[in-house]
């Protein structure tokens, strides 16, 4: 099983995860999966294509946000959509940053959680977003 690293009871983050892997998110809880990786970044990783098939056929919602760099509207949006009460979400990429990266932009947007508690979860799943603090203060400020 790939490094699942629990950021929120309802948010995760991986780096690639395998196709065998996917059939057991719904046993682990997850109800979406949000592919962040471009197609061919790497010759070792599936296509999203693939990866579609089988989080539909395991009864998963899929959504692919690609994005290299900092994170498309569309990728923060994605994450968004699945914080609407659909169920925990497993998001991933080739490390896991740019996937809680996402989710940050997408918290701060929404104004629920403060910058400091955003970094801290991200830290305890082990991730460093501490040089994003006033960024997320000031999108805090206008939600």
């Amino acid at each position: 099983m790939s490094d699942i690293r629990r950021v929120t009871d309802d948010f995760s983050v991986s780096p690639q995860i395998s196709t065998a892997d996917i059939a057991d998110l719904p046993r682990l809880g997850f109800r979406n999966l949000i592919n962040n990786r471009p197609d061919g970044e790497t010759a070792d990783q599936p296509p999203s294509e693939e990866v579609r098939v089988l989080a539909e056929a395991a009864g998963l919602t899929y959504i692919h946000a690609p994005f290299v760099g900092p994170p498309t509207p569309e990728a923060v949006a994605a994450v968004s959509s699945c914080a609407q009460g659909t169920g925990a979400t497993l998001a991933y990429c080739r490390s896991g940053t740019r996937s809680v990266t996402a989710w940050a932009l997408a918290e701060g947007v929404s104004g629920r959680l403060e910058a400091e508690t955003i970094v801290g979860y991200a830290a305890q799943a082990g991730y460093d977003l501490s040089t994003m603090v006033a960024y997320l203060r000031g999108l805090r400020s206008r939600a």
